[in-house]
């Protein structure tokens, strides 16, 4: 599976972005796909999951209220809706696969994918 992330920008804060992420190869039913965030000298975090099966939507508690993840299985595409967008959402952003199977409170931590797309970079300014 390769995954190809885009969508990135500088905006300002209050603002809405979208990313997008393209998978290429074999997307199975028990796929979890999901976005990460990496602002400099943090940890990788989660942001955002979903699955591929039964579009089950999961969020880290941060931006739940603010973010929203849309997978096309026709289009083997995943996007991550962000609005309301804050200073501390900035950091490069990241498009992740995993084989699954996802069970609730699972798939929230970086070890838990398996593919990984490049970054790609959101700052958001004050």
């Amino acid at each position: 599976v390769q995954l190809q992330a885009s969508g990135g920008g500088l905006v300002q804060a209050g603002a809405s972005l979208r990313l997008s992420c393209a998978a290429s190869g074999s997307i199975l039913s028990s796929y979890v796909l999901g976005w990460f965030r990496q602002a400099p000298g943090k940890q990788r975090e989660f942001v955002a999951g979903v699955t591929w099966r039964n579009n089950r939507k999961f969020y880290a508690d941060s931006v739940k209220d603010r973010f929203a993840i849309f997978r096309d299985a026709a289009k083997n595409t995943v996007s991550l809706e962000m609005n309301m967008l804050k200073v501390e959402d900035t950091g490069a952003y990241y498009c992740a696969a995993s084989p699954g199977p996802y069970y609730s409170g699972t798939h929230v931590g970086p070890a838990e994918y398996h593919y990984w797309g490049q970054g790609t970079q959101v700052t958001v300014s004050s």
